[in-house]
């Protein structure tokens, strides 16, 4: 099989963009088969290299689908530099010229739009109930819980090193916890930890930030599926989300990540707006080993 892709980023956090309207056998495999391909797809050394891969595909219900897979071949709801890197790259290519778009995720209808040279997204509304993170309730202590209906600042042993939980759901899990040092801190070895962690039925993807003042802070993030990444959109919209409601930052704040900035504004509607730039890398054609094509 011969894909056709495009390399994109945003902010460093990478990805394989293939048009599934216009070749349609990506979409085509068979679940095990997708997943092969994708882990293939996404390696450093053997494949293209990526942390996630991107589908373009019809909608029945919005102007456009995305299908989102991290890198080893698992399907996610939603990825906010992703999104930016679709929509620039369906307004690039002049597949279609409306502004704002309407993009259907596993997580809902998706808005992005053009902002200058950036792209806003409106990122829909935060999520605190635990059944809906998900987070597995009868695994926490009641008598620690702050709230009933909420993980703001839950603590928990990690390998005997306690650690603030607070847990989101921005379309995909998050669990954001304060350090005094991102740069040093070791996001390695605790982000795997807490990722897999008995609380998350779907496993979580783990935020590592650092405030700086009201209204920036700096952020690390360990993908579920991917492992570190230079940048995560829904991790910096939910890291702006839980630093304002635990009130340590304004509503509007720059998040400083490894790749570089995000604008995040939590608004008085209570839907989260995240600003960013989104970059075509290079256009490429690969053509599928034979123990991958044909498993």
């Amino acid at each position: 099989m011969t894909i056709n892709f495009t390399k994109m980023h945003g902010l460093g956090n990478d990805f394989i963009l293939i048009d599934s309207i216009s070749q349609e056998g990506l979409n085509n495999l068979k679940d095990d088969s997708l997943r092969k391909t994708i882990v293939f797809l996404c390696n450093r050394r053997f494949g293209i290299g990526a942390d996630q891969l991107l589908m373009l595909l019809p909608s029945k219900i919005a102007d456009f689908r995305m299908r989102i897979f991290n890198a080893d071949g698992s399907e996610v709801e939603m990825c906010g530099n992703g999104i930016r890197c679709f929509a620039k790259y369906i307004w690039e290519r002049g597949i279609s010229e409306k502004n704002p778009l309407e993009v259907e995720t596993l997580a809902g209808i998706i808005r992005p739009e053009k902002k200058g040279e950036l792209v806003r997204v409106d990122m829909g509304e935060p999520e605190f109930r635990p059944e809906r993170i998900p987070v597995y309730a009868e695994y926490l202590n009641s008598e620690k819980l702050k709230e009933p209906d909420r993980i703001i600042g839950y603590p928990l042993k990690i390998e005997g090193r306690e650690f603030l939980l607070s847990c989101v759901s921005m379309g995909n899990p998050h669990c954001v916890i304060v350090v005094n040092d991102t740069k040093s801190f070791p996001v390695s070895y605790y982000g795997p930890l807490i990722e897999n962690h008995q609380l998350f039925p779907n496993r979580t993807n783990v935020e590592f930030i650092e405030i700086i003042s009201r209204q920036e802070i700096n952020m690390r993030v360990w993908e579920r599926g991917a492992g570190e990444t230079m940048a995560c959109g829904t991790g910096a919209s939910a890291s702006a989300v839980i630093s304002a409601l635990r009130g340590l930052t304004d509503r509007e704040v720059t998040v400083h990540l490894l790749g570089g900035d995000l604008h995040i504004e939590w608004a008085q509607d209570n839907h989260v707006y995240m600003t960013g730039p989104a970059t075509a890398v290079f256009d490429g054609t690969i053509n599928l080993p034979k123990e991958v094509a044909d498993a």
